[in-house]
């Protein structure tokens, strides 16, 4: 039975060495033969592809000449793709073998499956987990966990293998005709949230969402990569309620409202003046304020970085 095309979509930001040691680690670890390797590079200062093209003259590269944020970088790459199934992945992910493979082999077992993300351990402590499936959301805070992560993996959690709250942005592998029915992911998101809220799409469309714990991905963000910056913060707190202004009820919406006004404002602030952090009371507030001015299908980013 000839295999199913699967397109390989990463996108690169500022770092052609980190990508081309992802391209490497797939030409020296994968073993899926039917594969598409899709490269976009997201508006870079200096641009890889015209190198890149003659460097490797098999795979598809695309240039943005606008920094379309995570959502809209791999929106670009879904476009070209022309794969069965299409597996997004960070530009700093080492491949493994048999990666591929599993979890094309997981999806084909369960039709219901719509989108799938395989274990992930650190690259650096490649013992430790980073990830082993989420916990539900619970929609009246916007919180909830990532499974097993910073744990020595023991094969603890290797039966859990099914369905799952979250797929991990940092691999994910969806069915082309799923992303026809829910769509792209939303660009308006930019940083953080959107693949949460690409599942509850994808799940409202009746399709699981999955962790495979017999596949094996390794990333290199540092385990102590959680550093903060005015950037993360605008965007998770913008983020955190544009996600629940798309996904939720107008009485949830309401009540995570007044559970953010009257327990996340007063925290957070609090801990900014304490650690004086005084330019994220600010970020903070036009996270909130950007929630208020604009609609939830919105893709003005509106306090933009870059």
């Amino acid at each position: 039975m000839e295999q199913k095309l699967v397109s390989i979509i990463t996108v690169n930001y500022n770092q052609p060495q980190v990508t081309e040691a992802l391209l490497q680690s797939i030409a020296d670890h994968n073993t899926y033969r039917n594969i598409e390797i899709i490269v976009v590079d997201n508006a870079s200062k200096t641009d890889p592809v015209p190198g890149w093209k003659l460097q490797y003259p098999d795979i598809t590269f695309i240039r943005s000449e606008e920094n379309l944020g995570f959502a809209g970088g791999n929106n670009l790459g879904i476009k070209e793709a022309k794969g069965d199934y299409l597996f997004l992945v960070n530009n700093d992910t080492e491949f493994t073998p048999g990666l591929v493979a599993s979890m094309v082999n997981y999806m084909e077992r369960n039709t219901r499956i719509g989108i799938a993300s395989p274990k992930i351990c650190y690259y650096d402590q490649p013992e430790t987990l980073q990830y082993a499936g989420f916990t539900p959301m619970n929609y009246y805070t916007c919180r909830n966990a990532c499974v097993g992560q910073y744990e020595q993996d023991k094969g603890q959690f290797d039966d859990r293998t099914g369905t799952t709250g979250y797929i991990h942005g940092a691999a994910m592998m969806v069915r082309h005709d799923v992303v026809e029915q829910a769509g792209m992911m939303a660009e308006n998101y930019f940083l953080y949230y959107e693949e949460m809220d690409w599942c509850d799409r994808i799940k409202a469309k009746g399709y699981q969402a999955s962790v495979n714990m017999q596949a094996l991905i390794y990333h290199k963000e540092s385990v102590s990569v959680g550093k903060k910056t005015v950037l993360k913060e605008y965007f998770m707190t913008r983020n955190r309620i544009l996600f629940i202004r798309k996904n939720t009820s107008p009485l949830t919406c309401f009540v995570f409202c007044c559970y953010f006004l009257a327990v996340v404002a007063p925290r957070n602030i609090f801990r900014y003046v304490v650690e004086k952090e005084y330019s994220f009371i600010n970020a903070f507030f036009k996270g909130i304020w950007w929630n208020l001015t604009h609609r939830t299908h919105s893709n003005d980013l509106g306090y933009r970085f870059n």
